[in-house]
């Protein structure tokens, strides 16, 4: 485990995880905080960065998105099963050109967690797509046939090793995920985005109203639960979504990171700077951060 890179353990391999940008956003964690709620979790990049650092005693993995969760108790609990039933998936595919097509409409019909890793592996560019019911929808990737049955194997294990008696694992709400967060706790949230939440170009099976975020805000405020929050941002010349307001009790960072997945998927260029809304219970400006009016700094 020890000589397994960080970067390197991350069994959920999809666009739009903060794997890249985890060493940047974990320095954000304060000393000797006991329990990190991760209620968006995806990925859960940031709690297997913090993990493998040891920068929490617990951590909790919790998201809306129910069949997410039962492969992450797969994941954690289960590694062998999960392993061995991904190779059976991925196998299939070599002599069967309609494999991926098929997996998708069981998956559909099914919710079956091995079956949703082994699409998020093989999709166009890791880029998940679900419509307004629900379904998974992206297509295959026709270039390559997705993370191998070896690599699965490896990172559920360590993953497993890593987690396994530290994590309690959350199917609902993210607010009722995060209620029990106190003062010594901390809270990393990256929700759907208002550029992906609204209008046809829905990339999330469940979205969030941007008022419901704005009250949730306020109300770890209220508690002084420290948290850092992803959102929004800008690639190129466009701009994602509107600031948050001032009754939020946070600064405003911008977190360079790099040329955009989706850019990418479309034949472009153009770099991505992420929103990064800092609770001020975690008092970072106390630490060297220059702090601005408004919009803080580019954080690096």
């Amino acid at each position: 485990m020890k000589n397994m890179k960080p970067l390197s353990i991350q069994p959920i391999p999809y666009q739009g995880s903060k794997r890249s940008l985890a060493p940047r956003i974990c320095q954000l964690i304060p000393k000797g905080i006991e329990t990190l709620y991760e209620p968006f979790a995806g990925s859960a990049a940031i709690t297997i960065y913090a993990a493998t650092h040891g920068q929490a005693e617990r951590f909790v993995i919790g998201d809306s998105f129910g069949v997410l969760i039962d492969l992450w108790e797969m994941i954690i609990e289960r590694p062998t099963e999960l392993s061995e039933r991904y190779s059976e998936v991925w196998h299939a595919q070599l002599d069967n050109p309609s494999h991926f097509n098929e997996v998708r409409t069981a998956y559909n019909t099914e919710a079956d967690p091995v079956q949703l890793l082994y699409l998020v592996a093989r999709c166009v560019k890791n880029a998940v797509r679900f419509n307004k019911h629900g379904h998974f929808t992206q297509s295959a990737d026709k270039r390559r046939t997705g993370m191998k049955p070896d690599k699965v194997t490896r990172t559920v294990h360590a993953v497993s090793r890593l987690l396994k008696g530290r994590v309690e694992l959350y199917r609902g709400d993210f607010e009722a995920c995060i209620t029990d967060a106190l003062p010594s706790d901390f809270v990393y949230m990256d929700p759907p985005y208002q550029g992906t939440s609204y209008g046809p170009d829905k990339r999330y099976a469940a979205q969030l109203e941007r008022e419901t975020l704005i009250k949730a805000l306020h109300r770890l405020d209220a508690r002084h639960v420290p948290y850092v929050l992803s959102y929004d941002g800008r690639t190129g010349d466009k701009t994602y979504g509107k600031p948050l307001p001032s009754t939020v009790d946070a600064h405003l960072l911008e977190i360079a990171a790099g040329r955009s997945s989706q850019a990418t998927l479309n034949g472009s260029t153009a770099e991505t700077v992420e929103s990064l809304y800092v609770s001020r219970d975690l008092e970072i400006f106390d630490m060297g951060m220059p702090q601005r009016p408004q919009q803080e700094r580019l954080f690096a």
